[in-house]
Parts: C-alpha cells; structure tokens; sequence
C-alpha cells in the first residue's frame, strides 16, 4: 500500500499464541503434529471415498469435498502459523496478509454451507428413503457445491475488499496468530463502522441461514426417525447423523463465539483459543468423527487395509 492511500503500513506483526521461547517450541511441535494428522486425515478419506464404489453416495461427496475444504483452510493458516514459531519476529506483508484473509474466508465460509447441505443430504436420506437417489442427483449435488463455493467467495471478497479500502497508519502488530479481520481492525486509523457493520450482517446472517438449515433438517429427522417402529432401525438412522451433528456444534460453537458479538464484547486471548479450534482442530478431528463413528467407512478401511497386506 501506498501513502497515497494514507497508508504507511507494509508489512504486519504477527505476535501469535505465545511471547516465550520455551513455550514456542512446544506449540511448533504440537501444531505440527496436528497439521500432519489433518493432512493424512482428510486425504486418506478423499482418497478412500474414492477408491470405495460402495462409498460412491451423495453423503460422502459431500464428505470427500468436506475434507478437501478442511485441507485447504488449515493449510491457509498452519504454515504461516509454524514458521513463525521459529523466528523471533514473525512478519507478513501486507498483500500476503489479505491473501491469508481471503483464502480463510472462502474456505470457512465453504465449510458452512457444506455442513447445512449435508444437513438436508442425511433430512432427505431419512424422511425419503426410496427416493434419495432420485432427489439427490448427482446434478443437484453438484449444484449444491458450486453454489457453497460462490457463496464462500462472495462472502470472504466483500470483506476483504472493504479491509483493502482501509488506512493502516501503525502501529502493525497484530494480536493473532493469522490476519483475522477483527484484530486487523483494532489496528486501522480508518472509521471501521461499516466493515464492523459488514462483518455482524453478512457472517451473522450466513451463519444464522446456514444453522437454522442444519435445526430445521434435524426436527425433521428426529420426527421421522421417532415414527420408525424397530428399535434396530432407530438406532440405525440416528447414527448416520450422529457424526455430522458432532461436527455441527463443534464448529459453530467456537465459530460463532469468535465472530457473532458485538466489539465490545471482543476478547483477543479467549479469541485465539477459539480460533485454534475452528483453523486446526475442527479440520483434524472431522475425519476421525466420521471414520471412528461410521461403520460404512470403517468396513471399507479395514478392507483397503486387507488388500494391502493380501495381494492377490
């Protein structure tokens, strides 16, 4: 940025999760691991969704894409986050920054949309049994992903675009770990009015549109899953949405903690321990909910793991 735009800022200080040395090594190691589980995590059930011909169903397309969309916004925001471990100034210029800005917004809106969309996948699964094939095409779930990336790229460019309008006149550090925008906002000698206004409408709204998606599908549920008259057949349907409500709450619990509130209300340090759930914990744990909890995914990993060790 210029000083023509009444910007002197270049470049931003990321101070983290910790000002001591002793305690960084033991986060890089500890991030690091939980990057690396993300990592092998989500691509071995990508990769396993698609190797699987019986896994070849809406529920994990929509699975696989969930996956693909946790590698990407946990990889926005670890590297950076572990490089800065190891130095004892951890900087980031100013186009990076709202490149890191605009990549976590698409990717965690994304991640949004997709959950209420799974949502609706398991509501028509259970209250249309013998029609999900035919409701749930694989037009429309195409359809269905297409229109949570745009609504993820819209979302995040309105933000971003409206955070580059800014002036950033010093001081640079900014009380985080990644460039979130509420940290970033503290820090511009701009009036932040409407980007606050922004944030509280567009981030309220979706996450309000899409969790009431995720309520309504689940009143539904539950009232078709209570007229099923075999115990078995109960117990059955409630654990193809057990794993999927896990990870609802989970993310938008720490989510809406983080952006939902008024700024006055805004807390840095309980913030960060918010965020580290939604950025690397939540994209680690997914997986492991759904393979640990989904007899379907656990019978097609012990037969991969068959052919690996019986060639024939």
């Amino acid at each position: 940025m210029t000083e023509e735009n009444g910007t002197v800022v270049t470049e931003f200080i990321l101070l983290g999760l910790t000002d001591h040395a002793e305690l960084k090594v033991v986060l890089f190691m500890l991030f690091l691991v939980l990057y690396a589980i993300t990592l092998v995590g989500n691509l071995s059930m990508i990769l396993l969704i698609q190797v699987t011909p019986k896994l070849h169903t809406p529920m994990y397309f929509f699975l696989s894409c969930l996956s693909f969309v946790d590698v990407c916004y946990s990889t926005a925001i670890a590297p950076k986050m572990l490089i800065n471990f190891l130095v004892v100034k951890g900087t980031i210029s100013f186009p990076a920054c709202m490149v890191q800005h605009l990549c976590f917004g698409v990717f965690v809106t994304t991640e949004g949309f997709l959950l209420s969309v799974m949502a609706y996948d398991r509501y028509v699964a259970i209250v249309n049994p013998l029609l999900y094939m035919v409701l749930m095409s694989k037009r429309k779930c195409v359809v269905l992903i297409i229109g949570s990336w745009v609504s993820g790229i819209s979302n995040s460019l309105i933000h971003t675009i409206s955070l580059g309008r800014l002036s950033f006149c010093g001081p640079n550090a900014v009380s985080h770990f990644f460039c979130d925008i509420p940290s970033l906002l503290k820090l511009s000698c701009s009036d932040t009015s409407m980007n606050e206004q922004l944030l509280l409408i567009f981030s309220g709204v979706i996450a309000m549109a899409t969790f009431l998606i995720v309520i309504l599908s689940y009143m539904f549920i539950v009232a078709a899953i209570l007229r099923i008259h075999s115990a078995s057949g109960r117990q059955k349907a409630f654990s193809t949405c057990a794993s999927h409500l896990t990870a609802v709450t989970i993310f938008y619990g720490t989510l809406s903690f983080s952006y939902i509130q008024p700024s006055s209300q805004y807390s840095v340090e309980q913030e960060k321990v918010a965020s580290v759930f939604y950025t690397l914990v939540i994209p680690m744990l997914n997986p492991l909910i759904y393979s640990l909890r989904n007899k379907e995914v656990k019978d097609a990993v012990k037969r991969v793991t068959e052919m690996k060790h019986f060639p024939c």
